[in-house]
Formats: C-alpha cells, structure tokens, sequence
C-alpha cells in the first residue's frame, strides 16, 4: 500500500528499513526515505506503521 503518494513511498519500504534497522523513529525513517517531507500528510500513517514495527512486543507472564 503507498502510504506517501508525493514520494512513492510503500509499507513495504518503511518495514524493510525497521526490519534493517534503519528506521528507529520519525526522524530516522525521514532520513532513510524522505517520508514526511512534501506535504506531511503521510506522517501519521507512517508513524502509526513505525510504532507498530518498531516497538518490540510486550510478553505478558502470569505472575501468580
């Protein structure tokens, strides 16, 4: 799915660059791919997609 139409940019490439560890927060993925940096629109969904692939998962443990 584009998710920055300005620059072409797809979910595909903003998870390949967390994957790799490009991409760590809204500015570094900027730097990688230059989202964010036409007319803005893309941000939230970028940013959305970046906590989803960025944060690591919470393993949640019974302590009882």
């Amino acid at each position: 799915m584009y998710v920055c139409l300005c620059r072409g940019i797809t979910d595909s490439q903003i998870k390949k660059a967390v994957d790799e560890g490009k991409a760590k927060c809204m500015r570094s993925l900027s730097v990688e791919l230059g989202i964010a940096g036409d007319c803005g629109r893309c941000g939230k969904v970028a940013k959305q997609l970046l906590e989803q692939w960025a944060m690591p998962e919470v393993a949640f443990n019974n302590v009882a």
